[in-house]
């Protein structure tokens, strides 16, 4: 290789590293959270209101008093209290999710395999997982294949985002919290109430959080993973007769932060915390999007539903260290948008008390521009020290198009059948250039179609048995132009469901046992040799993969003034066929398992309130969540790099009187090591860096005190 395409890859396999997943956990309060309404809790996992322990999808419901009492502050913390979702980062504006090891992704780049609604709008970008909740009523974290009402790209499953809406009644809420000693801080609150009686409404939220996290760049004497965000959303209501309601909901988000702060490593047990870049590798994000939702009950049983959304996200790189240590080789300044236009609409009718449907359409359109300056100084054996500027430019346009419907039939009050079937077509097209030389546009279609079977049987009010079959398929995309491969197609899997639910005021379990088939899978990136020399990094069709396991959750009270909460996974996820892999990059795989996908996670908490007398009482509370042995990311072809499992153990007491809450809390309180992420140092050595592991260790143990006032 010369040593100008040698200086040129260095600058393409920079995004490969930046690619690379942290392994995302969170040291708040891991529980299977759920209301403490009389053990009834509503969700909309099919698109209709249903109780939890009815809904026959293996599905966990979050509410917005648990992610606050938990000190949860984002999606991707959330993670923990949900089995078999796992949410990897390493960086303010990246985040990697997949549900039992279905529908990961590896760079932002790839259409995520786990769909992730806010409100009822798709978001095409997973970087949401890291923005802060801003008051939210609830999560809900669907398992297995959602396609037949949530579309393409839930093939592993879906999130749902639903935050609060405007009330009747006047209502305040406030928040913050102060943890060291890091300096992390969050403030939040939201103001409701009525305008016009119950004719209009609205809602206004408002939140600030900043850290300075736990790394430090020994290199310019600063802080390597600083986090900073501010948001505000407004939401008005109209509701002018009992059968028709509009919903008008606006948001903007400004996050900065830092992206692949890695330290150079020796081991998967050097938990180091030195970051030696010549940069910063700062990041600035703006999310704005404004959205309506209008619903109409046309009587005889049939509602409408149509949404509609408009969404932005911009960000900016001023100056990032693109070779990933002290020497000053790459250097890049980066700029991306993501335009979003989505409409939906839905008919839910009842014909019979045995038959009802749910059918709809769906359209949506994304715009992304990436412009990325990359400049490479190396020294020539002629010419002396010399800079090669190169710019990047890539823009890529895709429309989606939807029809899908569901049948459910009743045959009596203890049987249901849900039948369902979604046509997804999808037409993508990117346009490039380098340098100001225009590149061969490249497109990628595909059609889809992609099934649901599920039967169900209630043997008694408080015990529910389901079995599914479904099929799910995420979209393909676009490679660099340089790359040996321009396009890679999309996966799908099939998955095989069987699970029971039992409920009572005072025990509460749900268990799954599964299988998934997973066809062309894209959750690996190599680099491979690239047009005119010199290596270009590559998103590819992987192979095939299955997984298949158990999932348990949870909830007892021995006594009604004490709680205990867990879930546990257990998941066999493997690579079956590899031959696509080879057969792109010239290369061996040293293991068969996915990268960061642990075999277990298990979370336990308990809660025991004493009262004070009054309204007073004070809560205890403690919780454990673990992960088991991880696959770090790797291109070695015979020695695989496994990172250790681990326990984080979290305690809090809070003490409550009418509206008010105080709570001390501690956060990994025995301040385990364990890596975010980790790199094996073939990558490096095949670039022609200087060979070294690198890795991102995870938060040190946190302490503080937290407030919260609701009426």
């Amino acid at each position: 290789m010369t040593k100008l395409n040698f200086a040129v890859s260095i600058a393409v396999l920079a995004t490969m590293l930046a690619a690379a997943p942290a392994y995302a956990q969170d040291t708040t309060g891991p529980a299977v959270a759920e209301g403490e309404n009389d053990g009834i809790i509503v969700v909309t996992a099919r698109k209709r209101d249903e109780t939890l322990s009815d809904v026959p999808i293996a599905v966990t419901a979050i509410d917005g008093d648990t992610l606050t009492a938990r000190g949860i502050n984002s999606v991707r913390e959330a993670a923990v209290l949900s089995p078999g979702l796992n949410i990897n980062s390493d960086g303010s504006g990246r985040a990697f999710v997949a549900i039992r090891g279905v529908g990961v992704t590896l760079v932002q780049s790839v259409q995520p395999g786990v769909g992730l609604f806010i409100d009822g709008i798709y978001q095409p970008n997973t970087a949401y997982l890291n923005n802060p909740l801003l008051d939210v009523e609830r999560i809900e974290v669907l398992r297995g294949p959602q396609g037949t009402l949530y579309g393409k790209n839930t093939l592993g499953g879906a999130i749902n985002v639903i935050t609060r809406a405007p009330s009747d009644v006047f209502e305040v809420r406030a928040n913050g919290s102060y943890a060291g000693p890091d300096n992390s801080w969050l403030v939040s609150g939201a103001v409701s109430g009525p305008i016009a009686g119950d004719v209009l409404g609205f809602r206004i939220a408002a939140s600030h959080r900043q850290q300075d996290g736990f790394l430090t760049n020994t290199l310019l004497n600063k802080d390597a993973n600083r986090f900073n965000t501010d948001s505000i959303n407004a939401t008005l209501r109209l509701a002018p007769s009992d059968g028709f309601s509009l919903t008008i909901k606006g948001y903007y988000d400004w996050v900065n932060g830092v992206n692949t702060p890695y330290s150079r490593v020796s081991s998967p047990t050097d938990y180091r915390r030195d970051i030696q870049f010549n940069a910063l590798n700062e990041i600035s994000y703006k999310y704005r999007g404004i959205n309506a939702r209008a619903e109409a009950d046309l009587g005889g049983g049939s509602k409408l539903s149509v949404i509609g959304a408009y969404d932005l996200r911009n960000s900016f790189a001023p100056d990032n260290d693109g070779d990933f240590g002290p020497t000053n080789t790459v250097r890049t300044v980066g700029r991306d948008s993501l335009r979003t236009m989505t409409l939906e609409t839905r008919l839910d009718s009842e014909w019979t008390d045995q038959i009802s449907t749910l059918v709809g359409l769906f359209y949506s359109n994304e715009a992304t521009r990436a412009n990325v300056t990359d400049t490479i100084s190396l020294v020539h054996p002629i010419l002396g020290p010399i800079s090669i500027v190169r710019n990047t430019v890539a823009k890529n346009v895709a429309d989606t198009y939807a029809a899908f419907g569901t049948m459910f039939w009743k045959p009596n009050s203890d049987w249901e059948v849900a039948l369902g079937l979604r046509y997804d077509r999808e037409n993508r097209v990117s346009r490039s250039s380098i340098s100001g030389a225009i590149l061969p546009i490249a497109k990628l279609n595909s059609s889809e179609w992609q099934p649901k079977l599920t039967v169900s049987r209630k043997w008694t009010p408080d015990l529910m048995t389901y079995v599914s079959v479904a099929r799910g398929y995420r979209g393909g995309g676009f490679n660099a132009p340089t790359a040996p491969t321009r396009t890679y197609n999309g996966d799908s899997a099939w998955t095989y469901e069987a699970g029971a639910k039992y409920a009572t005021p005072r025990l509460m379990l749900s268990g799954a046992v599964f299988y998934n088939d997973y066809k062309d899978y894209i959750g690996l990136n190599s680099i491979a040799p690239a047009a005119g020399g010199g290596l270009v990094t590559v998103d590819l069709n992987s192979g095939d993969v299955e997984s298949y396991g158990v999932e348990l959750e949870a909830m007892v009270r021995p006594v009604p003034a004490w709680s205990i909460r867990g879930g546990f996974t257990y998941m066999h996820a493997r690579i079956t066929d590899d031959s696509a892999y080879v057969g792109t990059t010239g290369r061996q795989l040293s293991s068969d398992r996915l990268t960061f996908q642990p075999d277990w996670m298990a979370n336990i908490s308990t809660d025991y309130r004493i009262e004070m007398g009054g309204d007073d009482e004070v809560v205890l509370s403690a919780g454990l969540f673990g992960k088991g042995k991880r696959l770090a990311a790797t291109l070695n072809e015979t020695t695989p790099t496994f990172l250790d499992s681990y326990w984080l153990t979290n305690a809090s007491i809070a003490y409550r009187t009418g509206p008010v809450e105080i709570a001390l809390f501690a956060n990994n309180l025995f301040n385990t090591e364990y890596f975010e992420s980790y790199i094996e140092k073939t990558t490096l050595a095949l670039a022609g860096l200087p060979a070294s592991d690198l890795g991102i260790t995870g938060d040190r143990r946190r302490y503080g005190v937290r407030a919260s006032l609701k009426f």
